[in-house]
């Protein structure tokens, strides 16, 4: 069994429900691995699983599902299957994607870090709150009704022309 494996062994249940005893200890080391990557605005991140384990004073599953939830914003994405303790983890932060992301994810503890304001003013972090949030909408056009101009433009009732078969 992979590192990947046991980390979801230990967080989900066989029925895939959280278990809240880990993921009230792993939450509060996923945030300060990112309270430094802030404070210091760290873009670079390097050294084996073992290594960064050692470096963030976390398990080696803590340490591949850290990798698990910034994996979307790389570059260069890990199969974390197949990670194991002396697989070489190189991370590049793009602040902008990662804000963005943790925005998707409805990470509130994490897109609401006072260290932000580091990286970003209010109002560049209220942009981006905004551009992810509107990236989500999904605008639906105008419904053609049965007796307008088809859109193909027949000249034709929609009804007698594309809409004929509906």
């Amino acid at each position: 069994m992979s590192i990947y494996e046991d980390w979801l062994a230990k967080a989900f249940t066989k029925e895939g429900v959280s278990v809240d005893e880990v993921w009230n200890e792993y939450l509060p080391a996923e945030q300060k691995i990112y309270e430094y990557i802030l404070s210091e605005k760290v873009t670079e991140i390097h050294g084996t699983v073992t290594e960064l384990s050692k470096r963030f004073n976390m398990s080696v599953e803590y340490t591949i599902a850290f990798v698990d939830g910034i994996n979307d914003i790389l570059p260069n994405k890990y199969d974390v299957k197949k990670l194991d303790e002396n697989s070489q983890i190189d991370i590049t932060i793009d602040f902008e994607a990662l804000y963005k992301k943790m925005v998707e994810y409805r990470a509130e503890h994490l897109y609401s870090l006072p260290q932000w304001n580091n990286i970003f003013d209010e109002t560049k972090q209220k942009a981006l709150f905004a551009q992810q949030r509107k990236s989500r909408t999904v605008v639906k056009g105008k419904k053609v009704g049965r007796n307008d101009p088809c859109p193909c433009g027949s000249g034709k009732k929609y009804k007698y022309c594309c809409g004929a078969d509906k």
